[in-house]
């Protein structure tokens, strides 16, 4: 472990606070999002809050996320972090909020880190994967996990497709109207598509994502691999940098946050890639 690290925590300690970083998986089915929201609608934020309240004894905690996934949009890598002068151990914050959280939220590591850490803006890239469940007839199991496309796809046609979206480009097609991102340029590291038995699972990395940016790319090669459009529109979509190229937002119950990648300095604990239907699946991530 650097030496930063312990010292920085030392100093926070001293100056009676200590910042927590924790590792959160969720099934976003039921939330209207991440972000807490007015009290009676249901947010992962609000409830976590409320759960890590309670191990505070009272004392109100304030979460902040690395990245703030939309209504029932799932997470197996989300990252959050919050500030205390509560003293807990790291055992103590991951069970007794799992005591208070919902059976489709939980906490998943704890870690006591410097002042300078920050879930959001010390993040350097972040990963999802989209999960399509490819067969003609609709899944009773999982149906709210996976998104069901019964049309025959093409992954090689997808694949081909998907290259040219790979590396820095403005992504202006490919983001939501209301996107509040400043800048539509974003570089993507990998775009990978992975067969798994009836699964095709999308699986991109990228330094930061416009809203609807993974569900509107997941649109364009679902309809390239269904043989409604040729593999070349991908790149034509790009180029036009019009949303309204770009065809169908795909629907949001496939899609995960599984990573989020930081500086090696902080050293956040290991977890296997998700969800946990696909946990045996390789790392694909390239240099």
């Amino acid at each position: 472990m650097s030496d930063a690290v312990p010292v920085a925590a030392a100093e926070m300690a001293a100056a009676g606070f200590s910042r927590i970083a924790l590792g959160l998986e969720y099934k976003g089915a039921r939330y209207r999002g991440f972000q807490r929201q007015s009290a009676n609608v249901p947010s992962i934020q609000g409830y976590l809050e409320a759960a890590l309240s309670k191990v505070a004894g009272g004392a109100p905690v304030s979460i902040l996320c690395a990245g703030r996934t939309d209504a029932s949009v799932h997470s197996s890598g989300q990252v959050v972090h919050f500030d205390t002068t509560v003293e807990r151990s790291l055992h103590a914050w991951i069970m007794g909020a799992n005591m208070n959280l919902p059976n489709d939220i939980s906490v998943t590591w704890a870690k006591v880190m410097p002042a300078h850490f920050h879930a959001r803006f010390s993040a350097m890239a972040r990963r999802y994967r989209y999960v399509i469940y490819n067969d003609p007839i609709r899944p009773a199991h999982m149906a709210e996990e996976v998104t069901w496309n019964h049309r025959p796809l093409d992954v090689a046609r997808m694949r081909e497709a998907s290259q040219a979206l790979v590396g820095t480009h403005d992504f202006s097609a490919f983001r939501a109207t209301r996107c509040q991102a400043k800048s539509p340029v974003k570089t993507v590291h990998h775009l990978q598509l992975i067969e798994h038995g009836r699964f095709i699972v999308l699986d991109i990395r990228a330094n930061a994502f416009l809203h609807h940016m993974v569900r509107n790319i997941a649109g364009v090669l679902m309809t390239i691999g269904a043989g409604e459009r040729p593999p070349e529109w991908a790149r034509e979509v790009l180029e036009r940098g019009d949303r309204h190229s770009g065809g169908v937002t795909a629907h949001p119950y496939g899609l995960y946050l599984v990573q989020v990648d930081y500086p090696e300095e902080f050293e956040l604990p290991p977890r296997y890639l998700g969800p946990h239907f696909l946990s045996g699946l390789p790392d694909v991530r390239q240099p």
